[in-house]
């Protein structure tokens, strides 16, 4: 079972930064790629960033492109978020995901976006951003 543990939450003034980091824990843990994704309070789950686990390519949401960098280390099995530049809309409860090993077309062809290819969630950590 593969279990994933989001760190690094809080609370931060808008302009400033913060980083969020996901630890994978399993004994056969592998994945295709790993997201982050947040949710605000009365909206769906939207898509931020993810990462494919071998290669390293990387996608953005466009409301955080430039802003937020999403990186891994296979070695630790991590995944982490840094968030700069942050806005109050930023705001939202914040989740890593990891896909199968073996993803859909769909999934490789739309950059890793839906949350519905994802297999494992983490419980989600919150951030807010103030004005």
């Amino acid at each position: 079972q593969v279990q994933l543990v989001e760190s690094g939450g809080g609370l931060v003034q808008a302009g400033g930064s913060m980083r969020l980091s996901c630890a994978a824990s399993g004994r056969t843990f592998d994945t295709y790629a790993m997201g982050w994704f947040r949710q605000a309070p009365g909206k769906e789950r939207e898509f931020v960033a993810a990462i494919r686990w071998s290669g390293g390519s990387t996608y953005y949401a466009d409301s955080v492109k430039g802003r937020f960098t999403i990186s891994r280390d296979k070695a630790k099995n991590t995944v982490d978020l840094q968030m700069n530049s942050l806005k109050p809309e930023d705001t939202a409860v914040y989740y890593c995901a990891a896909e199968p090993p073996l993803p859909s077309t769909r999934a490789v062809i739309t950059g890793h976006r839906d949350p519905k290819e994802y297999d494992y969630w983490g419980q989600g950590t919150q951030v807010t951003v103030s004005s």
